[in-house]
């Protein structure tokens, strides 16, 4: 091989040889720039799905903040609402208290006029009771009056005529047992008075209303033999007969009823008697 052909040979080779250098570091770069292009991807792709979730988060939070801003207006508004509510309780419970002041002085005047009313009315019932008293010892001291009752003719105090009436009246509101014992004082404080008869007939007829058949048979026992052409005898001759049977005394009773119906045929009472004497058969 000539001279010139080793150094074609070796310049040849050399060439060949930074060639392939050449190549070699041409495909590094172009790795590097690969690799650089998908680290800034990368970090593009990061960067991105950061700023989309501080978007998100941002969003998040401006939607918590709306929430919390309406919410906290609501609650302004009940508040308000509330305090309107408030106030206009005050208003009425101040009402209530002054309406309750005005009743209470009202009641308070009210209670004044009364115990004035009331000191007149006394004032003038005890003028009253006075003129009453001097009526009645004024009247007490009149002519005895003339009395017809229970075909009986007599004349009578005005007071005990009075008297006598009262109890009268007791016995026909059907208060028995006070209508006894104003019967029974009246015949102690009038010992021949001519009520006495119809006294004792109708203080038996009150003992025997209330079951006190022994002493109402002796009270009408008493009636029939003092004033035996008294017009109640016959129904007070019923009255023993019914007491009598009461206190198991069927004999007398029977008795009783016997003499009612011959003496009195034509009563009323002598009907009855006929009625309950066929009961004793």
């Amino acid at each position: 091989m000539t001279l010139v052909g080793k150094f074609a040979g070796v310049c040849l080779a050399l060439a060949s040889t930074s060639l392939h250098a050449a190549l070699f570091e041409d495909g590094e770069a172009r790795r590097a720039i690969l690799e650089l292009r998908q680290r800034v991807e990368t970090n593009r792709q990061n960067s991105q799905s950061a700023d989309q979730a501080q978007q998100k988060s941002t969003e998040q939070v401006l939607q918590s903040q709306r929430t919390a801003e309406e919410e906290l207006a609501q609650l302004k508004q009940s508040l308000i609402l509330l305090q309107s509510q408030i106030d206009s309780l005050k208003q009425a419970l101040n009402q209530v208290r002054g309406e309750r002041e005005e009743l209470a002085r009202e009641i308070t005047l009210l209670q004044r006029s009364q115990k004035e009313i009331l000191s007149g009315v006394d004032d003038r019932l005890k003028n009253a009771d006075e003129k009453l008293k001097s009526i009645d010892q004024r009247f007490d001291k009149l002519e005895p009056v003339l009395v017809q009752i229970d075909g009986l003719e007599f004349e009578a105090d005005p007071k005990e005529k009075r008297e006598f009436e009262a109890a009268l009246n007791i016995f026909r509101k059907g208060e028995f047992a006070a209508a006894a014992s104003s019967l029974a004082a009246f015949l102690s404080s009038y010992p021949t008075s001519g009520y006495r008869p119809s006294a004792f007939f109708w203080l038996g007829s009150a003992k025997y209303v209330l079951r006190d058949y022994a002493d109402a048979a002796n009270q009408i026992k008493v009636f029939v033999s003092m004033a035996p052409s008294h017009a109640r005898v016959p129904e007070g001759m019923l009255t023993l007969a019914n007491a009598q049977a009461e206190l198991k005394q069927t004999k007398d009773a029977k008795k009783t009823l016997e003499v009612l119906i011959k003496l009195h045929p034509n009563t009323e009472a002598a009907t009855a008697a006929k009625e309950r004497l066929s009961k004793f058969k």
